[in-house]
């Protein structure tokens, strides 16, 4: 899809995300730029050519890497130590866990493009960059520490055949000349190596070329082994000397063995395990050390897969190869162990790994059969591990450290990468003996391969659409035997040693987590959650409801962020792991646009999000009115049993705003995670200017619909607060300039201070009050703040009384909270001299039994009618004076001493004639004048209980 398109003539642009099939419309002024990833795929797939077909690139390289050592020098070692019974059933077993990997492979490799890297690049874009990443580390040392594995092997048996004998004197027309010891093999296994990273550092297809040539060789050194047991008759074969067994006495081992032939009696004595000591190395092998030998003529199945950015068509080829090979060796080792089982006896198969040679109708064509896979399978690894190492490199997951490696040279080859593969395995050959490395080669390998399954696993599970590979021969069920025998096997060969490649692994996953960049592949991991989330939310059922459980889910309404950056935070702290919704309004007609102009503003707000450090979501609507537009998000945002029933507001008043994501007076201490406070870019609008046109004083709504947004909030019974002055708060600097505990303080007033004649602190609302002051009381940041709790008492109630029946409340209701009386007869006699009853009409019985009741009734009963009567505004709210709403806010600046970082004010409900809503705002207006940042709620459901 090309990235203009023509449909689209409204200076749109357009952008298609092959990854991941989302399709992005912006604006005018934005743009999409182009996944980072999908970029770097399409520049590798025009700068590096792609020749090799299914038979040169995958099933050569697969046969020759897993034939190798094993099948040359180690058959013969594992029928003997383990006999055939056993020798049979580790292949069984050895085989059926790489099945179950190959079959994952085949389904992943079949379900997209592949690029360099082989199983790297599926972990990684399966898994995700952690998991992809910490695997690639440990498949890249496991190709590394094989390759080195293999060196060994081919030194082994160059000093098997050419070596000097220990006393140092050759035979007489012998060709043993070449001197032995560990410094003299690791000169040679040097050699070796060199002629390896020659081969690698002129490309892949001299590597293939030569691999193919090395592949006839093999091929017909096998067959000339099949014809030499029908073709050799009986003989004796002298042992090459063993090491010393320190603290072994006992009659010495024998210094020749036989081969029988094909009989009875040999296949008899070869059937049962006699498990003995290691001639090489002299130590004492088991099951578990045989087989890690062994497993090493399996873990060839991925050199084809190592070969996918070389590849004409990785999708047909990997499958169809690694399947044709793996079957294909299968049947040779059995049928090799099945013969060396009939034809040789116990003693020659225990000392003499080189024995296929003393048997075959030609000498010389064992050993250059053994010279041939084993330089090929070290190849085949060098080769392997520099692409993987190249993939990390481009992929930039480690930032500047593998940089270098991404060099290539006109053809495409990653020289650099090669050099580094060679350094790594000539540190590897120090080891000097192949049984010592091939236990830490196999778990390598083993825990590459359990992630392929789980790779494949997560993607089946996930149940994502996008995942349809065409090869269908697998089901979760062959992914979790994978996972699991690999996972058996690691710990049986080394427990320590599969441990320590964990831990290693998971150190490299947190490393990758906190250190890499966000990459564009796409994580297993939100296919995974979204699965889950779903699942728990049908499971969520809101008729089971209970106060005991209750939260605040909150809708912040957002006109501009750059001005909301202190609310924002704030409402992050009173959530209480509860739903926090960002909801922003945008006027418009979609009838009258080309596109949703909401699409490109998303991310924006993400970034927001994340620049703050907060849990919320972003939900955005388009209308053709706010009042409308809240209407909107109120009736959908949410899901199932989350939604949200608070909306919170900030205040119609005509303060300044400050625009706090650009100012770095303002920003400096905005909490955020971005690396060196890097901010990111933001498509936000500037700030409104005095009048720009937009309706009053600049606002894009008048009073009276303000007005009726609380209203319609109450009836869709949401609880409503009101946010003023918090452009003045700075989350940061109020929690920190106040280190001392008890130096932070909220105050709450928990009355509705715009009905004097009612003084009842146990409606819903007052309980709602208390309950978001102790929610914020209760985060980690606010832990040390104290909540002050003022209580309005008027001349000839008990003080004393009024605060200790409400100290009783709050004990009950397990609130921490400092209750102070406040004397407000001057404030409420103002109120009576505006209604022209001054000393006539005093608070009336039901304001007495408000008061007087809280230790008679029940904490949360009240009386029929009570509460909707003090909850509402009041009918004679258009005589309360200007005089008695500026007495209470005097009244309200007059208590705090020491300034509390917030108040908690009573909102109380609009009038039911719109005609007052202008009245309504204006009141509010004066009553938190110059208070700070104050919180203003109305609260319509029960929060609060007593039960248990």
């Amino acid at each position: 899809m090309s990235e203009r398109t023509p449909l689209l003539h409204y200076r749109l642009s357009t952008s298609f995300n092959e990854q991941s099939g989302e399709h992005h419309t912006c604006l005018p002024g934005e743009t999409v730029e182009q996944p980072l990833a999908f970029s770097r795929l399409k520049s590798a797939h025009q700068s590096r050519p792609k020749k090799l077909s299914t038979f040169f690139g995958v099933v050569i390289p697969t046969l020759l890497s897993m034939f190798s050592v094993v099948v040359f020098l180690r058959i013969g070692f594992v029928v003997g130590q383990c006999g055939l019974y056993q020798a049979i059933a580790m292949f069984l077993v050895a085989y059926l866990i790489i099945s179950m990997t190959v079959l994952s492979v085949c389904a992943i490799s079949t379900n997209g493009a592949l690029d360099a890297g082989g199983a790297y690049y599926m972990i990684s874009r399966a898994l995700g960059p952690e998991f992809g990443g910490s695997l690639g580390v440990m498949f890249f040392l496991a190709n590394v520490c094989s390759s080195a594995l293999y060196i060994l092997g081919l030194v082994e048996a160059i000093v098997a055949t050419f070596g000097l004998p220990e006393d140092g004197v050759s035979p007489a027309g012998s060709l043993q000349v070449l001197p032995a010891g560990y410094w003299w093999s690791l000169l040679y296994a040097t050699g070796i190596l060199l002629l390896c990273l020659l081969v690698c550092l002129v490309g892949a297809e001299i590597y293939a070329k030569a691999s193919f040539i090395i592949f006839l060789v093999v091929m017909m050194v096998l067959a000339s082994v099949f014809i030499s047991f029908f073709a050799m008759r009986p003989r004796t074969i002298l042992l090459p000397a063993a090491l010393p067994v320190h603290n072994k006495t006992g009659p010495q081992p024998p210094n020749v063995a036989n081969f029988t032939g094909f009989k009875l009696d040999t296949l008899l004595g070869n059937l049962d395990a006699d498990y003995a000591v290691d001639y090489t190395t002299g130590t004492m092998m088991s099951f578990a050390t045989v087989f890690a030998v062994m497993f090493n003529g399996c873990t060839g199945i991925m050199a084809g897969s190592n070969m996918s950015g070389d590849l004409k068509n990785p999708s047909y080829s990997i499958p169809r190869g690694t399947i044709t090979a793996v079957i294909f060796t299968f049947i040779i080792y059995n049928l090799l162990s099945l013969m060396v089982a009939c034809s040789c006896d116990r003693i020659l198969l225990q000392r003499d790994y080189s024995f296929l040679r003393d048997i075959n109708v030609w000498n010389p064509l064992v050993t250059i059969g053994v010279y041939s896979s084993t330089m090929s399978a070290a190849m085949s690894n060098l080769i392997g591990a520099s692409r993987i190492l190249f993939a990390l490199a481009r992929d930039d997951l480690f930032g500047t450290v593998l940089s270098p490696a991404k060099k290539t040279s006109h053809n495409g080859n990653p020289w650099v990468s090669v050099l580094l593969s060679w350094f790594l395995v000539q540190l590897v050959l120090f080891t000097g003996k192949l049984n010592t490395i091939a236990s830490i080669v196999t778990i390598f390998f083993l825990l590459v391969y359990a992630a392929v399954d789980l790779a494949c696993l997560a993607l089946e599970w996930a149940s994502a659409p996008n995942f349809r590979p065409t090869f269908r021969y697998f089901t979760w069920h062959t992914c979790v035997l994978g996972i699991v025998g690999c996972a058996i096997m690691m710990f049986l060969i080394n427990a320590i040693y599969a441990s320590a490649s964990i831990a290693f692994m998971l150190l490299l996953l947190l490393l990758i987590h906190y250190l890499s960049p966000t990459s564009s592949w796409g994580y297993i991991s939100q296919a995974l959650i979204f699965h889950q989330v779903r699942k728990y939310l049908l499971m969520l059922d809101v008729r089971k409801d209970h106060v005991k459980f209750w939260r605040p889910q909150l809708l912040l309404m957002v006109s501009n962020p750059r001005s909301s950056v202190g609310l924002i935070t704030f409402i992050n702290d009173i959530k209480k792991s509860g739903l926090y919704v960002l909801g922003h309004v945008q006027l418009g007609d979609l009838d009258t646009l080309p596109s949703n102009p909401l699409q490109c503003r998303y991310d924006s707000w993400l970034s927001l999000v994340d620049h703050l450090n907060i849990k919320a979501f972003v939900n955005l609507t388009l209308a053709d009115s706010v009042r409308h537009g809240v209407q909107h998000l109120l009736f959908i945002s949410g899901l199932g049993g989350m939604r949200p029933n608070t909306l919170v507001l900030g205040f119609y008043d005509d303060c300044t705003p400050k625009d706090k994501l650009t100012d770095p007076a303002l920003t400096s201490t905005v909490p955020t995670q971005d690396p060196e406070d890097e901010r990111p870019p933001y498509h936000f609008p500037t700030l409104r200017p005095s009048n720009d046109g937009m309706g009053e004083n600049g606002k894009v709504m008048g009073p009276q619909e303000y007005v009726a947004v609380i209203a319609d909030a109450m009836k869709m019974m949401k609880n409503v607060a009101l946010a003023r002055y918090f452009h003045q708060f700075d989350r940061a600097s109020t929690i920190s300039s106040s280190p001392g505990k008890g130096a932070l303080y909220v105050d709450v007033w928990p009355v509705n201070l715009l009905r004097p004649d009612s003084s009842s602190y146990v409606d819903t609302c007052s309980l709602f009050l208390l309950q978001l002051a102790c929610v914020l009381n209760m985060v980690r940041a606010w832990r040390h703040a104290r909540l002050r709790l003022f209580l309005c008492v008027e001349e000839g109630r008990s003080l004393r009384g009024s605060e200790e029946k409400l100290g009783q409340l709050l004990k009950e209701l397990r609130i921490k909270a400092n209750v102070y009386t406040v004397p407000w007869d001057q404030q409420v006699a103002l109120h009576w001299q505006r209604q022209g009853e001054a000393g006539k009409r005093r608070p009336t019985r039901q304001s007495q039994r408000a008061q007087e009741g809280l230790g008679k009734k029940g904490l949360f009963e009240e009386e029929e009618g009570d509460n909707d009567n003090i909850n509402s505004f009041p009918s004679n709210a258009t005589r309360l004076s200007d005089e008695y709403l500026l007495a209470v806010n005097r009244l309200i600046l007059d208590q705090a001493c020491p300034p509390p970082a917030v108040r908690f004010l009573y909102l109380p409900h609009p009038p039911a004639d719109t005609q007052h809503y202008t009245a309504y705002l204006r009141q509010l207006d004066l009553l938190t004048e110059d208070l700070g940042p104050t919180l203003l709620i109305h609260g319509v459901t029960p929060v609060l209980t007593t039960d248990l």
